[in-house]
């Protein structure tokens, strides 16, 4: 049966191996889904530190605010 998803090989230490095995036994779900939950997590967090980056950033220009009364948030 033909499949959508992208597969990809990789090599793991034994120590990342028995972690693994062990997050899948304990939420109950196969090795492979497990691992591409994780990987979607840690490219999440690549993200938000691609943006806090990109935010401290322009704080140091000394960016000017837009006070509460004035925002959408009304």
């Amino acid at each position: 049966m033909a499949t959508t998803k992208h597969r990809i090989n990789i090599s793991i230490s034994k120590n990342t191996r028995d972690a693994l095995q062990k997050l899948a036994r304990r939420d109950e779900v196969p090795e492979a889904t497990k691992a591409v939950h994780l990987l979607t997590l840690a490219l999440e967090i690549e993200e938000d530190r691609f943006f806090e980056q990109l935010a401290s950033e322009r704080l140091k220009n000394k960016a000017r605010f837009i006070p509460d009364s004035d925002s959408a948030w009304k």
